[in-house]
């Protein structure tokens, strides 16, 4: 974690990425049933800011909308509404050629390893390839650039020339943060970077790209679901829940004293390596599955799981507001005055 964080990196404004699905289902097209249009409401009305040199931890169930808002973020998906915002510039606004001259600032790594890499590509030309999109350098300049972005990340120069199968899932992701690095980025969307590796190599990478923070000043969107990895990068956390934020504050405060009630749900689920501790803490269970982004409930999305939820919940959107400082919850069953919705 980075504790100097600095002004805005990125600002996102109301940000929206819906999708059309068309009239009803199959059923309905032979039965002459529903032709209502079905939208997913993947990413909804987004709201919060990164600030340089930070890494915000963006958590949450799956199916939520967490790679979808890194996605759009770096415009790599259709935005349907809203404002991305990098150091002052929309880059909702831009041109292809225009924001392809901003992606040497912005680059992602990908959650899967292997897929995210060309089979038919050796190591050498994958990191380079970036090198030479943008023309950074040429000819010898771009092979030792390469070998030394392979050192960089903890591989040996003498891999250069050997294809993805060779290596293990994390040495594969050492090879996709390299490419990320390649062209000097300062913002990176690590999209559950660790999630397809074993336990033994997630703490190798997680402490690769917090070394690779501090040396390159970089500024991180890290998103997992997983709250134990999040806990150990991340400055401040946002939980998301079907494509919404719902709490956002400083790491330490959300695991301490989550203040929504979603959030307090996925915190009892993280185990505490005490036993003792572990053994008297208490588990919140939510009831029912997630429901479905096409047709989400009405009012707070979270209210048909919620123990806390009343009548009002179903009819009122909740907004994000500060509750405590710089702390941030969306429910209309806590404020400033009463914080703690079990006191509600």
């Amino acid at each position: 974690m980075n504790e100097n964080n600095g002004d805005k990196m990125i600002s996102l404004e109301d940000l929206m990425v819906y999708y059309d699905l068309g009239g009803g289902g199959l059923f309905d097209r032979i039965t002459g049933g529903s032709k209502e249009r079905r939208i997913v409401k993947a990413v909804d009305g987004v709201t919060f800011d990164i600030k340089e040199g930070e890494t915000l931890g963006l958590v949450g169930e799956s199916g939520c909308g967490k790679s979808t808002l890194g996605k759009a973020l770096l415009r790599l998906t259709t935005i349907s509404g809203g404002k991305a915002i990098y150091k002052g510039k929309d880059i909702t606004r831009l041109s292809a050629k225009e924001m392809r001259e901003q992606r040497k600032n912005l680059q992602m790594i990908f959650q899967d390893p292997y897929a995210s890499l060309n089979p038919r590509m050796t190591v050498g030309n994958i990191i380079g390839e970036p090198i030479r999109t943008f023309g950074l350098a040429d000819g010898k300049s771009i092979e030792q650039m390469v070998q030394g972005l392979m050192e960089t990340v903890g591989l040996s120069r003498r891999f250069v020339k050997r294809y993805p199968h060779e290596f293990s899932g994390g040495q594969r992701q050492r090879i996709g943060i390299a490419r990320a690095l390649a062209v000097d980025p300062e913002f990176i969307v690590a999209d559950e970077p660790i999630s397809a590796l074993d336990v033994s190599i997630q703490a190798q990478i997680m402490n690769l790209m917090e070394e690779l923070q501090e040396e390159k000043n970089l500024t991180y969107l890290f998103i997992s679901h997983d709250l134990r990895a999040i806990r150990h990068v991340a400055d401040r956390v946002a939980v998301m829940y079907l494509g919404k934020i719902v709490e956002l504050a400083d790491a330490a405060e959300v695991y301490r004293d989550p203040i929504h009630p979603y959030s307090k749900a996925l915190i009892s689920a993280v185990p505490v390596p005490d036993p003792e501790i572990e053994a008297q803490r208490e588990r919140i269970i939510l009831t029912g599955d997630v429901p479905s982004p096409i047709n989400p409930p009405s009012g707070c999305h979270f209210h048909t799981r919620c123990p806390f939820a009343v009548e009002a919940c179903k009819t009122t959107e909740p907004e994000l507001v500060e509750i405590k400082p710089d702390h941030f919850a969306a429910c209309i069953r806590i404020s400033p005055e009463q914080p703690r919705i079990e006191d509600a």
